[in-house]
């Protein structure tokens, strides 16, 4: 399953299974996705690999922080896989996937902490393109 950043110079690819997909949303993942929560897979190390554009990677470590990181493509900007600190996990932004992962988020973490603005997708109106004036 392939993955890439929104400018395409940077291309990964993951194998399943995933240890978990799930929905953070922490102050952190909000301000690194500029959303309201971060929809993450998590896969062993061995499942990942860079199929081209590491050299377009960048990479935040939180000095506070013991797991989050961030890895960005330094052309265009976007989310892109990481290692958290310690290297047992790869962190992947489900938006950067370029195909369905075939596994729906199982759970919510850092509830407590969700953006006080926080509405469901799902109680929201619902439009196919642009809603009309």
């Amino acid at each position: 399953m392939k993955g890439s950043c929104v400018c395409g110079k940077v291309t990964y690819e993951i194998t399943p299974p995933f240890k978990t997909f799930q929905y953070c949303h922490c102050s952190r993942c909000r301000k690194f996705t500029g959303g309201a929560q971060a929809p993450n897979l998590f896969v062993p190390p061995l499942q990942f690999q860079w199929l081209q554009g590491q050299e377009y990677l960048g990479r935040f470590e939180h000095p506070d922080a013991k797991y989050f990181a961030t890895c960005f493509c330094m052309n265009c900007g976007s989310s892109l896989p990481w290692a958290v600190q310690g290297g047992k996990n790869i962190v992947v932004p489900a938006g950067t996937l370029d195909e369905d992962p075939g596994i729906q988020p199982q759970q919510n973490i850092f509830w407590g902490s969700k953006a006080p603005w926080f509405n469901s997708p799902c109680d929201l109106p619902k439009h196919e393109e642009f809603p009309t004036k």
